[in-house]
């Protein structure tokens, strides 16, 4: 791919080399020597940062992969060790982790060298490979939520077909969907460049940008983000509207059951028990679409719009954008594990190595703890 070097080209060449393309086009044409600057300049990349800030920016993303990794390994490790938690819903969570788990492990490490380098060192085809497993786990990530909404929705809005619907076989197969569509969408194409097939931009070796042409820019996101978006927002809001039918149920069953019997202070605190009950459904809900679309909107939303502007995106905002994508998978613990009891158990069980302890079992109750299950008769 070439481009006229008077003319810049990509967002990684505006950001590094401005002051190359300031001398270029102030002079009469482009030279030899002007795409020498530019070369010598990529290849002097890693001194952009001040080395204080280049220790902060390790530090910090550091701990988010470590977090992404630790956080997302005690969900598989308590799915697959607890018995009570190995159910279909869980099974989805537990592809969910090792989808994000991976992202901890193989892609976030390098894009941090990136990052704050500003130089890629590991070679052009491992810059591809890097690009594809960058692609199919992040969609992966984000199949697996849409999965997670979808078993939700049967489970609230049609609990008596919920077996039936989500068998162990049909989770099977939704779970091989989660990784077999971001496998075709990521490998194949970029493999074969056929995701930069009529871009025509002229990259530097030790440079590793993921530049898409127009057609895969938009059929990419709407297949890897925008559907499942669509697939969360429709079973949300239809979770949301049958929580709060179930509350007023629930309130209406009380009411009778204390009919006559302080009737003002019992209509108050009935009233109270459903705005607790429907407050709490709609920011369970909230947080759980909230933080999925402000992680990544962003990215998908520039991603779409960055080859119809001539590639003119920022490179600081393109990382900001795709580090905001990856603390995703590091909350994803946080959101479908922590917020539930018996994985919060599970989790402080193996932090404190209490699985070894004698009592502990896989078969072992996790909803309660020793203290309250000695009180039930």
């Amino acid at each position: 791919m070439q481009s006229d070097p008077s003319v810049p080209t990509h967002r990684c060449f505006r950001v590094l080399c401005r002051s190359e393309w300031t001398m270029n086009n102030s002079s009469l044409g482009p030279s030899a020597d002007g795409n020498a600057s530019l070369h010598a300049e990529f290849q002097s990349c890693a001194t952009l940062r001040f080395q204080a800030s280049r220790v902060f920016l390790y530090v910090v993303f550091s701990l988010g992969i470590v977090s992404t990794v630790v956080g997302n390994f005690l969900v598989v490790l308590s799915i697959a060790y607890f018995k009570q938690l190995q159910s279909p819903t869980h099974f989805f969570v537990m592809s969910l982790a090792v989808a994000d788990c991976l992202v901890g492990l193989v892609v976030m490490p390098y894009s941090m060298v990136r990052t704050v380098e500003g130089c890629w060192y590991f070679g052009a085809l491992f810059c591809r490979l890097h690009s594809s497993l960058d692609v199919m786990l992040c969609t992966a990530s984000i199949f697996h939520l849409s999965c997670i909404a979808f078993d939700r929705y049967y489970a609230v809005c049609n609990p008596l077909l919920y077996s039936l619907k989500m068998s162990n076989n049909r989770v099977a197969l939704l779970v091989v969907v989660c990784w077999a569509v971001p496998m075709l969408i990521s490998f194949g194409p970029i493999m074969l460049d056929l995701h930069v097939a009529g871009v025509d931009v002229l990259l530097p070796q030790d440079v590793c940008v993921f530049l898409v042409n127009r057609v895969y820019a938009v059929m990419a996101s709407l297949v890897a983000f925008y559907l499942p978006m669509a697939v969360m927002l429709v079973a949300y809001w239809k979770i949301f509207k049958a929580a709060k039918r179930q509350a007023r149920q629930i309130s209406a069953m009380e009411s009778q059951m204390a009919a006559g019997v302080g009737k003002d202070s019992s209509k108050k605190q009935r009233h109270r028990n459903t705005m607790k009950r429907e407050g709490k459904a709609a920011k369970t809900l909230g947080i759980i679409m909230g933080v999925f679309l402000i992680f990544w909107l962003p990215f998908f939303t520039v991603n779409i719009v960055d080859p119809f502007i001539d590639y003119s995106t920022e490179v600081v905002v393109w990382d900001i954008f795709l580090w905001l994508g990856y603390i995703n998978s590091s909350l994803n613990p946080f959101l479908y594990g922590f917020f539930n009891r018996s994985f919060r158990r599970a989790f402080l069980m193996f932090i404190g190595c209490r699985v070894c302890l004698p009592g502990s079992s896989p078969g072992m109750d996790l909803s309660h703890t020793r203290k309250e299950a000695n009180d039930q008769p």
